[in-house]
């Protein structure tokens, strides 16, 4: 059996399902422990009324001969597409033909699937921290990987000199760090993929979370990125939608990407249901205000961490263009996620499983009620006061 060796070079596991093995653990051992998740990106609240009535008249529509549809176009609906061009329009961006718009079944797929495009011989600049993802997508491809140091500019890497790659990652809101660029710094990278002649794949998946106006919305807000950029975006952090997945790429006329990806989802995928389609669609229509009110509750989650944080001294960057907060411990990040999670119950996301220049580092979420993201800030203030006192003695200090 001939099989793809490059499976060989993926570390031995992926790291949110080592999170889950030693929270698992965790409770395992101590049944009666009343941990507090603050780790893994999954969304607590639950799916709007109105996009869960979607989903009932979309299943009604469907048992009826005059309502059922089998498969549906490998693009998406025209009904979803439009309400995604409409989404773009309230960011300022009226220029997205609905021929670039393609529905997924999320921001994970579509931006991992998306690399049968691309030849095996391709180089890739990834920032160093790193939704982890993105690695071993292409390393299972067979690319050669060049990791760009993201602790410079506060978290907010720019352009590197003397190199060239074929794609440029680029995460804004960022996962893990939570920083985002501005317009301006995201025209620099631009400039950079037009000058080497590669190709950005941007993923905006946490776009709902920014306020004002001092960070980039989209991609596509810069001049000269639909010459060189694809934007992969998500329904799950906005609307809930982490089991229900979907999501959706732009990809400009103008690139060869474009015809190649609807011939790409042709072969090997057969769309996403009519039924979560129309879900996505009501949570842009109907069950857009509750979707706003959805983000804002983990928005003031963050707010509580980072009141928190800023009370404690403690350095962080995040929390307010995102739902996640990174911030820098000074020990062991995986000795520091055991700990806090035996000391304060509150589990958490080690920096070094996103990169080799994060250990020290943690990320911690804000998808939880508010109820318990104020119990956990509560815990985790009593926690840092004695960790400061003993981390030299009890952990390994960096």
């Amino acid at each position: 059996m001939k099989l793809n060796q490059n499976f060989s070079k993926l570390g031995d596991n992926y790291l949110f399902a080592e999170v889950e093995r030693r929270v698992t653990a965790y409770k395992t051992e101590f049944p009666q422990a009343d941990v507090i998740s603050l780790g893994i990106g999954d969304v607590t609240q639950p799916l709007s009324m109105k996009v869960v009535d979607a989903c009932k008249n979309a299943a009604t529509e469907l048992s009826m001969r005059a309502g059922f549809r089998g498969y549906g176009p490998y693009d998406g609906y025209p009904f979803l597409k439009n309400a995604i061009i409409d989404y773009y329009k309230l960011r300022g961006i009226d220029n997205i033909h609905p021929d670039e718009v393609f529905v997924t079944d999320g921001a994970k797929n579509g931006i991992g699937n998306f690399l049968d495009l691309f030849s095996p011989k391709c180089t890739v600049l990834i920032p160093d921290p790193v939704y982890p993802a993105y690695v071993d997508a292409n390393v299972m491809a067979g690319h050669k990987i060049i990791y760009l140091d993201g602790r410079e500019n506060n978290f907010l890497p720019m352009p590197p000199a003397r190199v060239k790659a074929d794609i440029i990652y680029i995460c804004s809101p960022n996962n893990p760090t939570g920083a985002a660029y501005t317009v301006e710094q995201l025209k620099a990278w631009v400039d950079y993929a037009l000058d080497t002649d590669a190709v950005i794949l941007y993923d905006a998946a946490y776009e709902s979370y920014i306020e004002g106006s001092d960070a980039a919305r989209s991609i596509f807000q810069v001049t000269g990125a639909r010459d060189c950029a694809v934007e992969i975006c998500s329904f799950s952090k906005m609307s809930g939608f982490t089991g229900v997945r979907c999501g959706w790429n732009i990809i400009p006329m103008n690139s060869p990407l474009n015809r190649m990806w609807l011939r790409r989802q042709a072969v090997k995928f057969n769309g996403t249901s009519y039924v979560v389609q129309r879900m996505a669609e009501s949570a842009l229509r109907g069950g857009y205000e509750d979707t706003k009110k959805m983000v804002e509750v983990y928005r003031s989650n963050a707010k509580l961490i980072t009141k928190l944080f800023d009370k404690l001294k403690i350095q962080y960057v995040g929390g307010v263009h995102a739902p996640y907060v990174w911030f820098y411990t000074g020990v062991d990040s995986g000795e520091f996620f055991d700990y806090l999670l035996k000391k304060a119950r509150i589990v958490s996301t080690p920096g070094s499983g996103f990169g080799k220049n994060c250990n020290g580092w943690m990320r911690i979420t804000s998808f939880n009620t508010p109820e318990r993201t104020a119990e956990a800030v509560k815990r985790f203030e009593t926690f840092w006061k004695e960790f400061v006192e003993v981390k030299d003695k009890v952990l390994t200090c960096l």
